[in-house]
């Protein structure tokens, strides 16, 4: 059973499977709406009231999970727990009647925003599975106002890439009792994201960061959802200069909830893995990151070659062409260049003249429009009858097209001869270019420092290395199902083993460029 967030805030309980696509999940998504089993929020309040706390805290009750958990794990425990929350959907409320608690259980639960009307404090325990809502789906004002708690309560400004769940732990960390504990579950972003060195090294100043537990695609809580879910254990407490960082390999175990019930102890289990880890390590490496082995620091990719994004076009129905749409309109061939679209499109890890075929064959657009920026009657006569179809499309006023001067000039990129393909759902891979294409915004570009054959086949046997590809996950941000996605600045920070360094022959690519 999965449970359903609430619009920011509230885990509203069903039975319902959560839509995979369509308007119904757009809509989830929009309130920030996932589902969290038993077997983990009861985890998450063995650990909060396992100190002695006398009540439960959730900030975003919805249907009570967190409170069915708290009753359930009091008992176990032999005392009784006063269940306290706040929540902004009173429908979410009647759900929870539903889902088995009682009037009794939910009259300490108050109708208001956690975030922007927090109620008095402080709480020994708080458990929650905040709204995840990104930052551009919150409004201006509410944007602004998170914006600024979080500076006053850190003393410095954060990232406004950051989305409403951060906002929500913070503000929770601000009503924590000194001693207290809470345990959040949240993506993997909150410690992936640009923001994330920043927040993580001042919680750990402040507070006392116990477990960090992950979980192995095959147990993720969410299935079919792409979000790579953490739990955090965190208690207002001196911090303490190592963690217990664990990872969940089966689904509905009760080993986690065994776990948290024995003081997080650094032993591990069939279903449970777990590790004493190093806090500056964890920091350095990324809390939802695996622990980091001897070896991986000195050579990056940055020390070889260039990263850049492929490119985007603000319209491609518009700009990439099929070969058959590009001679009806009669578009001269100077005007257009071979180019790659979606990754889906290249099956394997290298891009030849025989794939451009193939999917010109099926109908596929190859071929990306490439105009400059001369005056629009200085084109052929059938360039400046697509220009004007463009107009009256309204693409002039799109938000990304709108900042280029005149509209129509595509931004241009060198043929990369490596690609790297960081989207979708197949695993992130490296992609030989022989056809020389140009990608979109599927690939990123990786141009090497050192032209000629010799040392592009040396940088791509390193690339392709296994231990190369597993330190993939060192850089990027982790989603549902083991996808990762790596923006290009991230790309360059992704380290070779010295294993990959020896057996691709790396060593004279490196001597002449004087690494």
């Amino acid at each position: 059973m999965r449970r359903q967030r609430g619009p920011r805030g509230g885990a509203m309980a069903s039975r319902q499977k959560l839509p995979s696509s369509g308007p119904a999940r757009e809509a989830l998504r929009a309130k920030g709406q996932f589902w969290t089993p038993d077997w983990v929020a009861e985890a998450m309040v063995a650990y909060v009231l396992g100190h002695g706390a006398q009540s439960l805290f959730d900030p975003a009750v919805g249907a009570g999970a967190f409170f069915r958990a708290g009753v359930t794990v009091a008992a176990e425990m032999g005392r009784r727990v006063r269940l306290i929350g706040t929540e902004i959907d009173p429908g979410a409320l009647l759900q929870a009647e539903q889902a088995g608690l009682s009037q009794k259980d939910l009259a300490h639960v108050q109708l208001r925003d956690f975030l922007l009307d927090p109620p008095p404090g402080p709480f020994p325990a708080i458990a929650a599975n905040p709204p995840y809502i990104r930052h551009h789906r919150l409004s201006p004002e509410v944007k602004a106002r998170a914006k600024a708690f979080a500076e006053r309560f850190t003393g410095t400004p954060i990232d406004g890439r950051a989305g409403l769940h951060i906002y929500f732990l913070l503000r929770a960390l601000e009503l924590l009792k000194h001693g207290g504990r809470l345990a959040f579950i949240m993506p993997a972003d909150t410690c992936e994201g640009v923001f994330a060195p920043a927040l993580w090294e001042w919680i750990s100043r402040h507070y006392r960061l116990d477990a960090v537990v992950t979980f192995d695609p095959a147990a993720t809580p969410f299935p079919g959802v792409d979000t790579n879910p953490v739990v955090f254990l965190i208690s207002r407490e001196p911090p303490q200069p190592s963690l217990a960082w664990a990872r969940c390999l089966v689904g509905h175990a009760a080993s986690l909830k065994r776990w948290a019930l024995s003081g997080l102890s650094c032993v591990s289990s069939p279903d449970l893995e777990v590790v004493s880890r190093d806090l500056a390590e964890a920091l350095s490496t990324g809390l939802s990151r695996a622990p980091q082995r001897a070896g991986h620091h000195g050579l990056a990719l940055a020390d070889v070659a260039t990263v850049l994004r492929g490119i985007a076009t603000g319209a491609n129905q518009f700009f990439f062409l099929t070969a058959r749409q590009a001679a009806e309109l009669g578009i001269p061939g100077e005007f257009l260049r071979p180019a790659i679209g979606r990754t889906r499109d290249v099956p394997g890890d290298t891009i030849a003249d025989g794939l451009l075929r193939g999917l010109e064959a099926k109908g596929r657009p190859t071929q990306l429009l490439c105009l400059d920026g001369r005056p629009v009657g200085a084109f052929p006569k059938e360039v400046q009858s697509y220009i004007e179809q463009g107009v009256r499309m309204g693409l002039p006023e799109r938000p990304l097209i709108a900042s280029r001067r005149p509209w129509y000039k595509m931004e241009t990129r060198r043929a990369p001869p490596i690609l790297f393909a960081y989207l979708g759902r197949r695993n992130a891979r490296f992609v030989l270019n022989k056809a020389g294409v140009v990608p979109l915004t599927g690939f990123l570009c990786v141009y090497p420092r050192e032209d000629g054959a010799e040392s592009l086949q040396r940088l791509w046997r390193a690339l392709t290395h296994p231990t190369t590809l597993r330190n993939l996950s060192l850089v990027g941000k982790s989603y549902g199902s083991g996808a990762i996605k790596v923006e290009p600045r991230a790309l360059e920070r992704l380290p070779f083993s010295p294993e990959a360094v020896a057996e691709a022959g790396l060593q004279p690519l490196l001597l002449s460029l004087g690494v």
